[in-house]
């Protein structure tokens, strides 16, 4: 089943400006930003500069920035934070747990011995996502 793509989604508002985020990097092909409800600490979404709702649109370049900026963006979380593992993942359809149908990766640092929040814990305080923001911000600029 195919998902038509919403120019009004979320994800696509952010990447116009228009709706508000903990960002973390950008470059031409994709943009970073902290998710505002963390499945743990230091939870964050690469999405690309590109109109797809899942993998089946994307174009493939597009698809190999994202893979760049995950790696890139694992490691600016290890240092941030030290997890103990890393979940790297992306969804694709409703069935997959897809909730914003802007095709978009998850990086959610593991810590041994932390359950992982779930989405209904609502969103975290803007002000703790500012303070992960910036150690993030600051982990990048010395990779």
């Amino acid at each position: 089943m195919t998902t038509t793509y919403d120019n009004d989604n979320i994800f696509a508002k952010i990447l116009r400006g228009e709706a508000p985020c903990h960002n973390l990097f950008e470059d031409e092909e994709t943009f970073v930003f902290l998710n505002i409800m963390p499945e743990s600490k230091g939870h964050s979404l690469i999405i690309p500069k590109f109109a797809a709702a899942d993998i089946y649109e994307i174009e493939e370049s597009y698809l190999v920035a994202m893979a760049r900026t995950s790696k890139r963006m694992a490691a600016a979380l290890r240092k941030a934070f030290r997890p103990d593992g890393m979940f790297v993942y992306q969804l694709n359809g409703a069935v997959a747990g897809q909730t914003v149908f802007h095709i978009h990766m998850h990086l959610v640092p593991r810590y041994k011995g932390v359950a992982l929040r779930s989405h209904e814990e609502g969103m975290e305080a803007s002000e703790v996502l500012e303070e992960q923001a910036e150690k993030i911000r600051a982990a990048l600029k010395s990779l």
